[in-house]
């Protein structure tokens, strides 16, 4: 028996324990939550950066729509997260329209300049399209999927929309933490390039933490897009300085391939999964990704493995890494390629691939399907008053993009084309006037017939991996919409690619801070080749609809700078 001062003892040890005990709880998995969810009524954003989701809330309460939202949240972004976002990329997006009860699909992917060809990479004798400079320019698709995302959901005059980021970008706005650190990264790797260096390192210095920084070129760039629409920036002298830019450095843009270029609006495609259609743009962006894994996995009962246990992750990897392998063959340019989407989307194809997963083996090597005939970057989302949703992401691909700046415009050219592949033979091969595969994906799920979630994980390859793991999160494991963001992730790269790589040792396990040894140990035994890596998890944020009790609820997470707003 204890006497009365020894119990008094052990209760103080106990309460001196319980919030340790609290924070080893979270740590083994009943909570990963590094904030609690946001939950609103009237409205909700989310993106990466906390100045550019209040530009949205602010459009919000002044009567826009959640496409004006989304706009004016997505142009704050090009200015104060240039790292990965800007006029100068690609968009796609995802629409769900309260009154018409439907999505919509919107592909602003440009594509490769007309007078580009494989015969100039054959006379330079390079073997794949680089990804600094003029040659992996690709048309800039953004503020034309501004445009016609404007015109069809927009309420508020486009001057209104982009107000706020012009007031920023002349008068400045103070550079958040994890945008400054990949600011300085970048500003090195382009030290060659005066005009990126005079427009973001002024005065031969990156700006950290805190700095306010000016952009009144870019000011002035949005001042003409705001009064001319897609036309000051297709047209005219926007126009005509990166045609001027672009022959003195190298690159084939023409003006007409700027002034002929149009975005396309593109049927959604689903797949569902224990109840919830989830779903994906098609090709030439890699959603289809996800919905190939989600349907392998259907016949998988994926919640008796064990969130983040080694079986669990072992699947995962591996059939990641079979998807992979059609990702690399097919997917491309339906204007160019046929694509088998009905085929690779199919329940029985999906049978036959999950064949290949070996439960107790990693795999070096897997051969692509055969389907049968058809039957760094920016994401945010928007909900309205009204119901409706986008689900919106935006890129310049790597980082800030080319490194090249037209002067006087305020922003950097993508890269994009940087992802053709160089194979004659090859579906996704550069070619004149062709769009290149695309890595941005927005993401939505709805459920009998209603939108539920709007959501998207930034971060290239790592896109359809993160789709995937909130996915099952939420779906099979039954956390909320922040503990699924936050909840440690698997990485998987060296898979065979679209531009022509070929795995043959299957490829690195990157295991983010807080999946077990235990978990490592099982998986390393399996054969997989496991390292840890800093970053490049994604960045995730989304919005659920709940409409039994007719709120929002949004999250954003601990992994970029941002967060979700609501009122």
């Amino acid at each position: 028996m204890l006497r009365s001062s020894e119990r008094l003892l052990v209760l103080l040890v106990l309460v001196l324990l319980a919030p340790l005990l609290i924070c080893a709880d979270r740590i083994t998995g009943k909570s990963f939550a590094t904030r609690s969810e946001v939950i609103a009524a009237s409205g909700m954003v989310a993106s990466s950066q906390p100045l550019a989701t209040q530009v949205g809330i602010d459009i919000l309460k002044k009567g826009g729509s959640a496409v004006d939202a989304a706009i004016a949240v997505n142009a704050a972004l090009g200015l104060m997260e240039p790292t990965g976002s800007g006029i100068g990329g690609d968009l796609f997006a995802i629409v769900w329209d309260a009154e018409t009860g439907k999505l919509y699909g919107l592909n602003a992917s440009g594509p490769s300049p007309a007078a580009l060809t494989l015969a100039h990479f054959e006379k330079e004798k390079l073997d794949s399209v680089p990804i600094d400079g003029p040659l992996p320019w690709t048309v800039p698709g953004c503020v034309d999927g501004w445009s016609e995302l404007h015109d069809r959901f927009g309420k508020l005059p486009m001057k209104k929309v982009l107000a706020p980021a012009i007031t920023y970008a002349e008068n400045g706005f103070p550079l958040s933490e994890l945008i400054a650190f990949y600011w300085k990264k970048s500003v090195s790797r382009f030290a060659g390039f005066p005009g990126f260096q005079k427009l973001y390192a002024p005065g031969g210095k990156a700006p950290v933490k805190g700095d306010l920084f000016r952009n009144p070129e870019l000011a002035s760039t949005y001042r003409l897009i705001a009064k001319k629409g897609r036309n000051g920036f297709y047209k005219g002298k926007v126009a005509k300085t990166i045609v001027e830019y672009s022959k003195k450095s190298g690159g084939f843009f023409s003006l007409d391939d700027l002034s002929s270029y149009h975005a396309e609006w593109v049927e959604p495609l689903s797949v569902r999964y224990r109840g919830y259609d989830v779903w994906e743009l098609p090709p030439n962006g890699q959603g289809i990704a996800v919905l190939q894994m989600l349907r392998m996995l259907e016949n998988v009962d994926v919640a008796s493995m064990g969130h983040n246990w080694s079986t669990y992750l072992h699947t995962l990897i591996e059939v990641k890494k079979i998807v992979y392998e059609d990702r690399a063959r097919f997917y491309a340019d339906p204007q160019f390629a046929e694509v088998p989407v009905g085929g690779l989307l199919s329940a029985s194809y999906a049978k036959k691939r999950l064949q290949l997963l070996d439960a107790d083996r990693a795999r070096s090597i897997i051969p692509s399907g055969d389907p049968p005939e058809d039957g760094d970057t920016v994401y945010l989302t928007v909900v309205d008053k009204a119901g409706n949703a986008v689900s919106l992401i935006q890129s310049n691909y790597y980082g800030f993009g080319s490194g090249m700046v037209p002067p006087g415009l305020g922003f950097c050219l993508q890269d994009r084309g940087a992802l053709f592949s160089l194979d004659k033979g090859h579906m996704n091969v550069l070619e004149p006037g062709k769009r290149p595969f695309h890595t941005i994906i927005p993401g939505f799920v709805t459920r009998d017939g209603k939108p539920v979630f709007s959501f998207g994980v930034m971060g290239g390859a790592m896109q359809p991996q993160g789709h995937l793991q909130v996915l099952l999160n939420i779906i099979d494991f039954g956390m909320n919409i922040q503990e699924a963001g936050d909840a440690p992730r698997f990485r998987h790269v060296g898979s065979s690619q679209p531009d022509g790589g070929q795995m043959n040792d299957g490829g690195t396990v990157y295991l983010e801070k807080g999946i077990s040894k235990k978990t490592k140990k099982k998986l390393a035994a399996k054969g997989h080749k496991l390292d840890t890596h800093k970053g490049g998890y994604g960045g995730y944020q989304g919005i659920w609809i709940d409409h039994d009790r007719g709120v929002l609820i949004g999250a954003s997470e601990s992994r970029k700078d941002g967060c979700a707003m609501g009122y």
